[in-house]
């Protein structure tokens, strides 16, 4: 399965990641380093090559002076199983993080930085003192999967990740934490398959995922574990790139190799679509499932990622 940063080598770029209010993302390049502003559409800051190399790996801070950045690409100037923290203000590196494998992910909130290897979680209070609270061993996560809830105020404070077992996630309580240890974990098993797409909701208390097998998006109450609903992108498998909330949980959507961009209600389900044959007991849980009510085609080989901004999505339709 390839992924977004593989499919998007041949135009330098090598990864994209929205900030946690969905307002900006950064753009991740064989050439440097890229920041942009969701609407209006427009490049807030610039870093090349000499400052900080080609980059597979950054996360913004909200709209913040820091960024955590891992060095990746054709020409690197940092190693890959390192992760700076860059203060735009002083215009210097101020942390460093250095593991014993790549990083495969990285994720800050005002409180917390969480980094992702192939085998491992690891949790650091941030931005100071910056130390390890403490470290979770993980089935092999070659995606990097990794979602906390973005905002210290939310409803819950969740970290999730892929779990032990065959297609689940596991979740932690980052409320109930301290260094050397961490809550007891939460297990949802989600699927029959490899996860290949998590997503958070703002708050926390929705969690989403979806398989390799890439035809159906399950969402799931953090708290009691049960599934909410399941959203069927489509019968045929694909890859999924992306799966997102919109910030108020009214929305999500997903994007995947097919080139088609799904639109799902969560709140209003009734906006769903669902199949003709639901009246009939022979198809089982293929017409359980909710159909999007809307979407749209991109170009089939783009690998994108994307989120929904909910004004314009009721009077004008979605952006990406």
């Amino acid at each position: 399965m390839k992924s977004p940063e593989v499919m998007a080598n041949s135009r330098g770029v090598l990864n994209l990641r929205f900030n946690q209010d969905q307002g900006c993302f950064v753009c991740c390049m064989d050439g440097g380093l890229r920041i942009y502003n969701v609407d209006p559409l427009v490049e807030k800051a610039h870093y090349d090559l000499e400052l900080v190399g080609s980059v597979s790996h950054c996360e913004m801070l909200h709209r913040t002076n820091l960024l955590a950045i891992v060095g990746g690409g054709y020409r690197p100037k940092f190693a890959e199983n390192t992760v700076l923290v860059y203060d735009d203000i002083s215009k210097k590196f101020v942390l460093e993080f250095t593991f014993n494998t790549p990083v495969r992910a990285v994720r800050m909130r005002r409180d917390r930085l969480v980094v992702a290897l192939l085998h491992q979680i690891h949790v650091f209070s941030f931005p100071a003192p910056a130390q390890r609270l403490f470290t979770i061993e993980t089935r092999e996560n070659s995606l990097g999967l990794c979602e906390v809830s973005p905002i210290m105020t939310a409803e819950r404070q969740i970290l999730a990740f892929p779990g032990h077992k065959l297609g689940s996630v596991q979740l932690v309580d980052l409320a109930n934490t301290e260094a050397g240890m961490s809550s007891a974990p939460v297990v949802i098993s989600a699927h029959k398959g490899e996860l290949a797409c998590l997503a958070l909701n703002q708050q926390g208390t929705m969690v989403a995922t979806a398989s390799s097998k890439g035809t159906l998006i399950r969402v799931y109450d953090t708290l009691t574990k049960n599934k909410l609903i399941e959203l069927r992108r489509g019968s045929d498998p694909a890859t999924l790139y992306c799966i997102n909330f919109s910030r108020d949980s009214e929305f999500l959507c997903c994007s995947s190799d097919k080139g088609t961009i799904h639109i799902f209600a969560l709140k209003n389900t009734e906006l769903n679509r669902r199949s003709t044959l639901n009246m009939s007991p022979l198809f089982g849980n293929y017409v359980e499932s909710q159909w999007a009510l809307a979407n749209f085609t991109v170009p089939p080989e783009c690998a994108c990622i994307l989120c929904i901004w909910y004004k314009e999505f009721r009077h004008s339709g979605p952006n990406k």
